[in-house]
């Protein structure tokens, strides 16, 4: 694709960002605005969606399976694979889905199905085969139930404060991260692992299907109207062709890579530097924190400088995050790396659909966003292990951590690539 062509197409995608309701309303920097709405029901269905309530209790339930079955704990974690892995193959089908029949109608069913998988572990038998082919509908319908779903209709709701608005969906995942490990251990700890898996289930349930059925819809769509709105931009053949969007992958893959395998080994890594495991959760606590906080921040500075430039800030601090990682040896230096990753780790979630809206448009949004997390997703299982086998082979993560500190830092830089988008959206 030629520059004048890419140009070209960028405009169109940026101008379907500027259509407006027909019906006369508040503005979105009112309070009273419906997307606001749009943005809570977004906030808490990501909140009990597949990357905060799955991923982030997973872990409380290792022990209490493998007591109760004998399973060993790499079986157990093969289910956390399964899903992982079985939901970066199938986000750019249900991206392509997303784009076809509209979001309200994706999320409420796969919405239905996830919160039903989720309550049906509780009925798990001794059979491995069982609790892993509900790991793998999990991971069929994840994405339908996470961000990547809510980023479309959100992005045809705001123009100069959708990083504000992508920023707060987000916080709900933060927020599941902090809140639902605590509230499964609970009932584990109160009433045993059967009914937290049921209690979470119904959790999903209750977040996710009313306030999507009530409140979830693209701007220009009927009340309850599930048919997508038609929206102007690139189709996902034309993203395919353009620079800017293996650019953002790219830096994508190596952000992936280098933050998912720090903070995957952060606490092995800082009890080997004689930190205790008390000290270690703290620093794992602090990265969840500067991570809820990145995520606010970021979207305040995406409606107020150039997307690029921004992404450019995140990366650096990462990977700057991840070099002091790699020489921690107090609780100090260690809050201090965690902190610096977490930001990144935070500040990641808004940029990359953010740069997708600006480039592409929303003609074909949620399919190249799938694409996005399909190399988002192989990275994020490649990290953890090229470092966990980098322990193994030498005693430490210092080099390899700083090898991976260099690569995203130069990474990093090629955001300077990225063309400009249209002067419209504001400060570039």
């Amino acid at each position: 694709m030629s520059d004048e062509s890419s140009s070209g197409h960028v405009e169109v995608g940026v101008a379907m960002t500027q259509r407006a309701d027909s019906a006369p309303g508040p503005d979105e920097f009112d309070l009273g605005y419906y997307g606001w709405r749009v943005v809570l029901a977004a906030c808490l269905g990501v909140m009990a969606g597949f990357g905060s309530l799955f991923v982030y209790t997973f872990s409380v339930f290792v022990k209490p399976l493998a007591a109760e079955f004998g399973w060993n704990r790499e079986a157990i974690s093969s289910g956390f694979a399964i899903a992982a892995v079985t939901l970066g193959v199938v986000s750019p089908l249900l991206g392509r889905w997303i784009d076809r029949f509209g979001p309200r109608r994706i999320i409420l069913i796969c919405m239905t199905v996830y919160g039903c998988a989720i309550s049906s572990l509780s009925l798990l038998h001794a059979d491995l085969w069982q609790f892993y082919l509900t790991c793998f509908v999990l991971g069929v319908v994840g994405n339908g139930a996470a961000h990547l779903a809510y980023s479309r209709s959100i992005s045809t709701w705001f123009q100069r404060r959708l990083g504000t608005a992508l920023a707060f969906v987000m916080v709900g995942a933060g927020l599941g991260a902090m809140i639902l490990p605590v509230v499964a251990q609970f009932i584990i700890s109160r009433n045993g692992w059967r009914a937290a898996y049921a209690t979470l289930g119904g959790l999903a349930l209750l977040l996710g299907l009313p306030l999507s059925w009530r409140y979830i819809r693209e701007r220009g769509a009927a009340a309850h109207d599930s048919a997508p709105v038609p929206h102007s931009g690139m189709t996902w053949q034309q993203g395919l062709r353009s620079s800017a969007f293996w650019i953002i992958t790219a830096i994508l893959f190596v952000s992936s890579i280098s933050m998912n395998g720090a903070i995957t080994h952060l606490s092995a890594l800082l009890t080997d530097r004689g930190l205790t495991a008390g000290n270690a959760a703290l620093c794992a606590s602090v990265l969840g924190g500067s991570s809820l906080l990145g995520r606010i921040a970021v979207g305040w500075l995406l409606d107020r400088f150039f997307g690029p430039r921004v992404a450019l800030v995140i990366n650096v601090i990462t990977a700057l995050g991840i070099f002091l990682l790699a020489r921690a040896t107090s609780f100090p230096a260690g809050c201090l790396a965690a902190a610096l990753i977490g930001v990144g780790a935070g500040g990641e979630a808004a940029t990359t659909p953010y740069l997708l809206t600006r480039y592409f448009g929303l003609r074909a949004f949620s399919t190249l966003y799938g694409l996005t997390w399909t190399f988002y997703a192989a990275a994020g299982a490649i990290g953890p292990v090229i470092l966990g086998r980098a322990f193994d082979a030498t005693g430490s993560y210092s080099s390899l951590l700083i090898l991976l500190a260099v690569a995203l830092g130069l990474a990093a830089a090629t955001n300077l690539l990225l063309p400009r988008y249209s002067n419209a959206l504001g400060t570039q």
